[in-house]
């Protein structure tokens, strides 16, 4: 049997993949890899490693998750240094844990990689800190597209009255919905918002407006797309730095 290393691929700049990440990608028999994760990282793989894609996007799942367990089980049957290369960190909205228990309950070894978040680099990127004295002492990530079969909503709402920032990966195509319940809790109108699709990246698009406006004027951007909720968005004037 193999080692399973699930790693995180980082938000997608090719610079901010980690040393240990990179190590284990040269090492890699296989690299089982996501939409996320950017694809000139494969480039630094050993001849003769094996590529299996299993990318999924809204309405689109390649493989289902739970073939998608089995598929690295099988591959950690059959290789030595398994990757499993993951855009962000595995354990952030990843399904790191998902993977990690199925493995561990059919004794194979694995270990976690970290990768950097998109939740605080994309924002980092387009000149928003998470946090900033004064303005958020705070801040939630938030999934911004549930698991379609559950009953009702995981998210609790009310818990995002305050002025701490709010990061919601995944949830583009439900904007209108999270502009709407956190108007509905009590948000102004003109809450600033901020929405940005590709995070990091050299074509990375920054749409900044309020909770009443940001659905029209951000249509039509590319994913993968992030939505930053807070004061701290104001500070972005200032602080942009990436282009």
């Amino acid at each position: 049997m193999g080692k399973v290393y699930l790693t995180g691929a980082g938000p997608g700049d090719m610079e901010l993949l980690t040393l240990k990440a990179l190590r284990v990608v040269k090492e890699a028999d296989v690299i089982i890899y996501d939409r996320l994760a950017n694809p000139e990282i494969l480039k630094e793989a050993k001849d003769g490693c094996e590529f299996v894609y299993v990318g999924k996007e809204d309405g689109k799942h390649t493989i289902p998750q739970e073939e998608l367990n089995e598929v690295i089980y099988q591959n950690a049957l059959k290789h030595d240094v398994v990757v499993r290369l993951k855009g962000g960190d595995p354990f952030v909205f990843g399904r790191g844990g998902e993977e990690g228990i199925y493995l561990s309950q059919r004794g194979i070894e694995f270990e976690i990689i970290p990768g950097i978040t998109s939740a605080v680099s994309a924002p980092a990127y387009a000149g928003i800190p998470v946090t900033h004295r004064g303005v958020s002492a705070s801040f939630k990530v938030v999934t911004g597209h549930e698991a379609p079969n559950k009953k009702g909503s995981q998210v609790d709402w009310k818990m995002l009255k305050g002025d701490e920032t709010i990061v919601f990966l995944m949830g583009y195509h439900n904007l209108s919905k999270i502009c709407k319940n956190l108007i509905n809790i009590g948000k102004p109108e003109d809450y600033p918002v901020a929405v940005i699709s590709k995070g990091t990246m050299e074509d990375q698009k920054v749409v900044v407006s309020t909770l009443n406006d940001i659905v029209s004027k951000a249509k039509g951007l590319p994913t993968p797309v992030m939505i930053i909720v807070g004061k701290v968005v104001n500070l972005r004037e200032e602080l942009k730095w990436f282009k």
